[in-house]
């Protein structure tokens, strides 16, 4: 239904000939999405705990704007996500949902917080200690696609070789690392 929704919107700012800048004309890169989660399934568990956001490219639907932790915790299954940040109102946010297989089949996991649409969400890079780079992209119809990239870290910072490491994951698929912004004000991307 969520999809559903974002398409009808798609749709109708194409019939009103504008389109949102988040969409780009061609289609996602090639990931080799089914070798990657075949790797990570059985770490799973060791994905679970919290997450600072450290960088980011634009996303409309990120309603935490700055200071972004996640807290994700395993079942065996999926992973029960509760986020807090400050939003676009300069406010303390909550914001509740989960990651878990794609309920496709396709060989990656998704993200589905409440008041978004469920979308991919395929870890690139990640220790499981330190950081990790995740990367989400969906195909419209017309020849467009929107993909929104994110760099977290166990701790509010993260040390330049694993931003090297997420820059040349990101470069690896096409990814033009000059597009993040840095979740806090002040945070010096050297990517």
């Amino acid at each position: 239904m969520k999809s559903a929704v974002f398409f009808v919107a798609f749709v109708a700012a194409v019939a009103a000939d504008k389109i949102p800048d988040f969409l780009v004309p061609g289609k996602c890169p090639a990931v080799n999405e089914k070798a990657l989660f075949e790797q990570q399934i059985p770490n799973h568990s060791k994905y679970a705990g919290v997450w600072y956001e450290i960088a980011l490219t634009n996303n409309p639907y990120q309603l935490l704007k700055q200071c972004v932790r996640n807290e994700y915790s395993f079942d065996g299954s999926k992973f029960i996500a509760k986020s807090t940040g400050i939003n676009a109102d300069g406010n303390l946010m909550r914001h509740n949902g989960q990651v878990l297989p794609m309920p496709l089949g396709d060989p990656h996991l998704s993200i589905d917080y409440e008041g978004s649409f469920t979308a991919p969400y395929v870890i690139l890079d990640t220790d499981y200690e330190n950081f990790s780079c995740i990367y989400s992209c969906v195909e419209f119809n017309y020849g467009y696609y929107a993909d929104f990239a994110f760099i977290f870290s166990r701790s509010p910072s993260l040390s330049d070789q694993y931003l090297r490491r997420c820059e040349a994951a990101f470069k690896e698929i096409g990814v033009d690392v000059s597009r993040f912004r840095e979740d806090s004000p002040g945070f010096e991307l050297p990517l």
